[in-house]
């Protein structure tokens, strides 16, 4: 038995199904749940719901008799630091697949080779780790998502693992204050692996048997809005697939839940994709010889929510309100502005990434390239037309009265035809483009 561990924490914030955290506490006397605040890589409006996350991960680990250690600085240099200080004999990470993760992990695992310490990755950001499926007909991962839903829903899983009873934590360890959020916390979310498992819990007992009808309603609301608590670790992947497979029957004609699983498959899908092209967020995955118009205007009206088109302005309102978007909303939004506008995707992505409290490299930059043309779609010239959208999925405009108030008198048989809107509606302005 391994007298000490570091557990490195970083998108893996829960004590429950945490396969690096389990692994330290069964095979060492001693372990030291770690974080670092690297001021390298800002929270920016993450921020206030990432202090939650460390505030209740280090209440969990409390009450287990550990406790969360928090340093600020470069990751590798201080847990390397930490190591030493304690005599740690191995360090325990969560595998990541960008490019920041890989480096730190690669970096993290040279240190710890050159200081005779043991390196080792766990899954548990994903439910089939992301280097688990080889297409049969050769490659390193899966182009297409069809084929790998099929290869993926075959895939045996690992045991969902329970939260460690006992966390004995070296004596002396100083713990180290939480970082600052630098920013309010968030109205709508409420950070933490507490919040995101009532959530979880809620969700699946009343909703997810009504998801594959309810989930493209843009004015119910009858979406999981786990997405946060997936992209911080507050809640395990693999669990909420096995939750909801037991609340709704999921494989066996259970319509909602099989849908709800349907979308955690495409999130490891582009994790898969990201580990093999970590680039997903700079370059295009499958180049298609796209020449982008540079309408700095164009982008800022869409940024702001003032296109003119009301079911493209609600989504963007949403987000810079709500720090998340609708999924129905989130490919409007994104179809326009490479389609009908002509901007580089990257610049949406990017706006995305910075805003979205759900926002990570894998899905945030993998879904607008499948929405661009240049990445997973086999249909890259896929038609979206807006008008349509909105008149299926917000038949009567309440999602954009929500969201565009100076619409809000506006009947329904208005609210979405941006050339018919009753000229000098206060404050709105005229559409960008003719959708025709």
């Amino acid at each position: 038995m391994t007298d000490t561990v570091i557990v490195l924490f970083s998108r893996d914030l829960r004590v429950h199904d945490q396969p690096a955290l389990a692994a330290a506490c069964e095979r060492a006397r001693r372990v030291i749940p770690l974080f670092v605040a690297d001021p390298s890589v800002p929270a920016g409006r993450r921020g206030g719901f990432l202090a939650e996350c460390l505030a209740d991960l280090r209440e969990s680990l409390r009450e287990r008799g550990g406790e969360l250690v928090v340093r600020r600085g470069d990751p590798i240099a201080e847990t390397m630091r930490l190591a030493r200080e304690t005599g740690a004999g191995a360090v325990h990470v969560s595998m990541d697949v960008s490019t920041l993760a890989r480096r730190r992990q690669r970096r993290l695992a040279e240190e710890c080779e050159r200081a005779r310490t043991a390196f080792q990755l766990f899954p548990g950001l994903t439910i089939v780790p992301p280097d688990a499926l080889r297409p049969s007909g050769g490659g390193d991962h899966y182009r297409v998502f069809t084929p790998y839903w099929r290869a993926w829903a075959g895939q045996p899983r690992r045991e969902v693992l329970k939260a460690p009873g006992v966390v004995r934590v070296p004596d002396g360890v100083r713990a180290g204050g939480l970082p600052e959020p630098g920013c309010e916390p968030h109205e709508l979310f409420r950070g933490g692996e507490t919040v995101g498992r009532r959530r979880m819990r809620q969700w699946l007992k009343h909703c997810v048997a009504d998801y594959a009808d309810g989930h493209d309603d843009m004015a119910g609301n009858r979406t999981s809005r786990l997405s946060p608590y997936l992209r911080f670790g507050c809640v395990s992947p693999l669990e909420l697939e096995a939750l909801a497979r037991e609340a709704g029957g999921a494989g066996e004609g259970g319509g909602g839940a099989e849908e709800f699983v349907r979308q955690l498959c495409w999130r490891d899908f582009f994790y898969q994709v990201t580990r093999a092209f970590p680039r997903v967020n700079r370059d295009d995955y499958r180049p298609r010889g796209h020449e982008w118009r540079d309408d700095g205007h164009a982008a800022q009206a869409w940024k702001e929510g003032m296109t003119g088109i009301p079911i493209v302005d609600a989504g963007m309102r949403q987000l810079l309100t709500e720090g998340w978007m609708h999924n129905r909303a989130r490919l409007i939004v994104g179809s326009f502005l490479v389609r009908r506008l002509g901007v580089d995707w990257r610049v949406g992505a990017d706006h995305f990434f910075d805003l979205l409290l759900d926002g990570d490299i894998a899905n945030n930059y993998g879904n607008w390239q499948w929405v661009a043309g240049t990445g997973n779609d086999t249909r890259p010239n896929r038609p979206v037309n807006h008008i349509r959208q909105a008149k299926r999925y917000d038949p009567e405009g309440e999602y954009v009265r929500r969201h565009v108030p100076e619409l809000a008198a506006l009947p329904a048989r208005m609210i979405h035809e941006p050339w018919r809107l009753p000229a000098g509606v206060p404050g709105y302005p005229a559409p960008l483009v003719s959708t025709d």
